[in-house]
């Protein structure tokens, strides 16, 4: 059977399978759900077009890491076969972790897990299957490999995995401020010292790359209306979860019950051969199909949500520079209690009060390095003759409460 299959992107054109191995890994159950994972949650209700899945991602990230190891060989620095391998399947695995609506219910699925840590446990069953031949994609995902270059390009401020994501995520909601010029990037990487750099000749593209980050996170990953879906979906998730525990029967999903029935921190997801296997039949799907049953739920509660999600009924957002006062909360509260009918223990249900934040760039021990023509490395914020890249490296915060817009009319 012929394993080297093309696969046609609309953001790259034509991405190859370059060896056998990835080509089973991408066929594996474990990586087809990424199908049915969408890459931005609930974006899709701000941007129609927002529809592509982190199985986009994860093949564009493989494609851009071929093509940044190609330029970096050009460069006269050794990249095996193996190595190229291992590091295509180290990116293409990188968020194989995800749950459905990717980062949305990260907190709700599983308690207090990164969706890296399911990553890396979902990488060595993998690892296991395949008779440890992604030991060495293993090694530079964890940072565990000696030549710590590829490892950056998994993981750092100027990375694969943003590369591809900006770049789609762009793409598809036609947001044009998010352009970047990540072919010009990669051609200008270079390895000093086991550094990832850039060459001097590419900073306007990295100064383009810093701002272009920044502006989606404002308009695209932190949206008001992003924000207000997401923290509608996660209070339907507990709800439904609180009213799991009080004995009350839900219909969902096999794999979503046992989400909402029992907790697990990641050493209790290890120990249980029947969750792992329900984490990685778990996708958007399972959620929207409970969604759609709860909305006749007798409880007022989910009802309302699963309705207003449904429907696009979404609650009023406030977003301002302060944190929300506690007066403001006990008010709306009370508003809402009175207007809603609902108990104390209902209303928490029923307001979301949280903090968002801008991080384009911090100076810390992965800097983007800017290698001089004399041979020297600079931080990209000092090498740059624009005093805004500095400016970016300040965390921007912004906090929000929001609510029914019934209190308001």
């Amino acid at each position: 059977m012929n394993k080297k299959k093309i696969f046609n992107d609309p953001v790259y054109g034509f991405i190859t399978i370059s060896s056998e191995l990835i080509f089973d890994i991408v066929e594996h159950p474990y990586f087809q759900r990424l199908r049915r994972i969408k890459q931005l949650g609930l974006t899709d209700y701000v941007y129609p077009g927002a529809l592509h899945t982190r199985f986009h991602h994860a093949l564009g990230a493989m494609h851009l890491m071929g093509q940044a190891l190609t330029h970096i060989k050009t460069k006269g620095h050794s990249v095996s076969d193996e190595e190229y391998e291992a590091a295509q399947i180290a990116i293409l695995l990188h968020d194989i972790g995800h749950g459905p609506f990717s980062h949305t219910l990260e907190s709700c699925i599983l308690e207090g897990v990164h969706h890296e840590e399911i990553s890396l446990l979902l990488m060595n069953e993998l690892n296991i299957e395949f008779d440890g031949r992604l030991d060495l994609g293993i090694q530079i995902f964890t940072n565990g490999y000696s030549r710590l270059f590829f490892h950056q390009l998994v993981s750092s401020q100027l990375d694969i995995d943003r590369l591809d994501y900006l770049q789609r995520d762009c793409f598809f909601t036609g947001v044009s401020e998010g352009t970047i010029g990540a072919s010009r990037i990669i051609k200008m990487m270079d390895v000093v010292e086991d550094k990832l750099v850039i060459e001097e000749k590419g900073i306007y593209s990295v100064e383009n790359f810093l701002n272009a980050r920044r502006l989606m996170y404002w308009q695209v990953y932190h949206h008001k209306t992003s924000i207000v879906a997401e923290q509608m979906l996660i209070m339907l998730f507990k709800r439904a979860k609180c009213l799991i525990k009080e004995g009350i029967s839900l219909t969902c999903t096999d794999e979503l019950l046992l989400f909402l029935t029992k907790s697990y921190d990641i050493k209790s997801l290890k120990g249980s051969e029947e969750a792992l296997l329900s984490f990685t039949a778990l996708d958007d799907h399972d959620v929207w199909a409970a969604i759609k049953i709860w909305k006749k739920n007798e409880d007022m509660v989910l009802s309302f949500l699963s309705q207003s999600l449904l429907n696009r009924n979404f609650f009023k957002i406030t977003l301002q520079d302060e944190p929300i006062e506690s007066d403001e909360i006990l008010s709306t509260e009370k508003l809402l209690r009175k207007k809603m009918r609902v108990s104390l223990s209902e209303v928490k249900y029923l307001y979301a009060v949280g903090e968002i934040t801008n991080k384009a760039y911090i100076s810390h021990d992965d800097n983007i390095f800017i290698k001089k023509k004399n041979g020297d490395l600079e931080d990209v914020a000092e090498a740059s003759d624009l005093p805004n890249i500095k400016a970016l490296s300040k965390i921007v915060k912004k906090y929000y409460l929001c609510s029914p817009k019934s209190l308001y009319l």
